[in-house]
């Protein structure tokens, strides 16, 4: 490998994993025994809160009501992307019944789980788009409860974007309670709601860890880090577009890593030279999660080819992976580690961050390695059966006697061993583990 780092990262994403683990073991012992009393205690202290939790209907209107029409044109319109390419995905796992040998019969059936909670983050930013990405998503996989949590403004209480997006997709109850506690009341069917399968949903380092200390007793979409991108560029790049790519996603928060990987080092110059600028343009809050993101954990690298950048690109297995280079169509075939892939000028992070159709709810921290982000199908369970006629059975029934028995399991035998009794009273059979 030649690469050569223009820009070095001099931190590495980490959360105070310990210290945070004690925190939210804490919250979590508490709210399970303390139950809805416990929850609105800790929502007091960190929401600031003590208003109502459960949005009522006339909760929803009011709020709805503020929600200028344009922007909730542009809520129904992410809406109808998201849903459209959430059937799609749903339409590629089907219900199916193979006959494996003649009498015996396996299937496959897709059931959804019955009760999703969505976290809505509303922190640092409002995140508006992830109740359209969450609650879209479990509502066409078909989950029969779908409960949304986010943390209320403080004597004021949910954002009303946030509140109208999450109706305006299928929520059937919307909380005002966020964090740990606001999982904790998820998970643990707190405030009336049925205890949550499966909870989904970006965070903080708080609000991932208590979904990661669940795990087990619910499902979860992933353990999620801070968000990182990677913008793969050859010489046809725009840098101007480049760089404002790499500070749009370096504005999430001051942890967030952006690497650029080109094999054109006059490019890499021009876009390190052009990013300062337009961090110093952004707005306060922005500016300083840009400014140390960009510092601290931004890498620009250069290599000798394109086959060295796609290697470095699946190494680092960034959560968003932008290309912007020629012979697209090589690149999509190529690449092997990514959370969702935007192929183009035309197309950017930001457009599947908020309205393209595809998830914004990615693997990071080098887990799209080994998973894809959230889509339909997180909230399905592929469950397997099978059924046989009597004849049928009779292999498969000598078969797993002698395996069980080789195996040192004897009731495992003894229940093939019973059925071809019955069933097949006048044969013989060698059932022995050297038979």
């Amino acid at each position: 490998m030649s690469r050569v780092y223009l820009k070095k990262a001099t931190l590495t994403s980490r959360s105070e994993e310990g210290e945070t683990a004690k925190v939210v073991a804490k919250i979590l012992a508490d709210i399970e025994i303390g139950g809805e009393t416990a929850a609105l205690e800790y929502a007091t202290k960190f929401d600031k809160y003590d208003g109502g939790v459960q949005l009522t209907l006339d909760d929803i209107e009011s709020a709805s009501a503020l929600v200028p029409r344009k922007i909730k044109d542009d809520i129904l319109f992410a809406h109808d992307n998201v849903r459209r390419f959430a059937e799609a995905q749903k339409a590629t796992v089907a219900d199916l019944e193979y006959e494996i040998n003649p009498g015996l019969i396996a299937g496959q059936k897709a059931i959804p789980v019955t009760a999703a909670g969505c976290y809505v983050p509303a922190g640092r930013y409002r995140h508006i788009a992830s109740a359209i990405m969450t609650v879209t998503t479990a509502k066409v996989a078909g989950c029969e409860h779908i409960t949304v949590c986010s943390a209320p403004q403080p004597g004021v209480g949910l954002y009303p974007a946030i509140v109208y997006a999450a109706h305006v997709c299928g929520a059937d109850k919307i909380m005002a309670i966020g964090g740990v506690q606001g999982i904790a009341s998820m998970a643990f069917g707190l405030f009336g709601q049925p205890k949550a399968n499966m909870i989904v949903g970006p965070g903080n380092q708080f609000v991932a860890e208590a979904k990661r200390s669940l795990y087990g007793r619910v499902g979860i979409d992933m353990i999620a880090g801070p968000t990182d991108s990677l913008i793969l560029a050859d010489k046809r790049a725009d840098p101007h577009i480049v760089a404002t790519d790499l500070v749009s996603q370096a504005e999430h928060g001051y942890n967030s890593p952006v690497w650029l990987v080109t094999d054109h080092r006059p490019l890499a110059e021009d876009v390190l030279a052009r990013v300062p600028s337009l961090i110093a343009d952004l707005p306060d809050l922005n500016r300083e999660n840009a400014e140390a993101a960009w510092r601290d954990y931004a890498e620009v690298i250069v290599c000798s080819d394109r086959e060295e950048m796609a290697t470095t690109s699946d190494e680092y297995a960034p959560e968003h992976l932008t290309v912007q280079a020629d012979d697209l169509d090589w690149w999509l075939n190529r690449l092997r580690c990514y959370g969702s892939l935007f192929l183009g000028e035309e197309t950017t992070v930001s457009y599947g961050d908020k309205a393209a159709g595809t998830n914004h709810v990615l693997p990071t921290s080098g887990a799209a390695r080994y998973t894809g982000g959230l889509s339909v199908h997180k909230y399905m369970k592929i469950v397997t059966w099978q059924r046989s006629t009597r004849e049928g059975s009779k292999a498969v029934a000598e078969a797993t006697a002698r395996i069980s028995r080789l195996e040192g399991m004897e009731g495992h035998a003894r229940s093939a061993d019973v059925r071809l009794a019955k069933y097949f009273p006048n044969a013989t059979f060698d059932l022995t583990a050297n038979g």
